[in-house]
């Protein structure tokens, strides 16, 4: 669930941005948000996926139904690039999210620069870094 509804109640075309995203980050990983369980720290895919990619680990939540090491046609470089734009539709602050507009235009130029506004974070369990 989008965390402007969660705590205020509150729905926009932004809400739409994050479930799209959380959609994305399910079928890139292979995983359910909402049954989502680490027993290391994270509560949940988005934290877990977060970690991962902050880490330089970004290929290693792909589910292994998609990866192809072998295929010509494999390019782990719009896989990295899936996960950034799904990354940056669940950013906390709706205002941070992008218009859908602009995720169209993401998915269809390599060239297009996505930046995050500020640091993404989700609620996660204590632990080392």
């Amino acid at each position: 669930m989008f965390p402007e509804y969660a705590m205020y109640g509150k729905f926009s075309m932004k809400s739409d941005v994050f479930s799209f995203g959380v959609l994305l980050l399910e079928i890139i990983s292979g995983k359910r948000n909402n049954s989502f369980y680490d027993s290391d720290r994270d509560l949940n895919l988005l934290s877990f996926v977060w970690r991962y990619w902050k880490e330089g680990k970004g290929l290693e939540i792909v589910d292994p139904v998609i990866v192809d090491w072998s295929s010509s046609t494999f390019r782990p470089h719009e896989i990295l690039r899936c996960i950034q734009i799904g990354l940056l539709c669940v950013q906390e602050r709706a205002d941070d999210r992008p218009m859908m507009s602009s995720v169209v235009l993401m998915f269809g130029s390599e060239t297009t620069a996505i930046f995050f506004a500020n640091r993404v974070s989700w609620p996660h369990r204590s632990g080392p870094d």
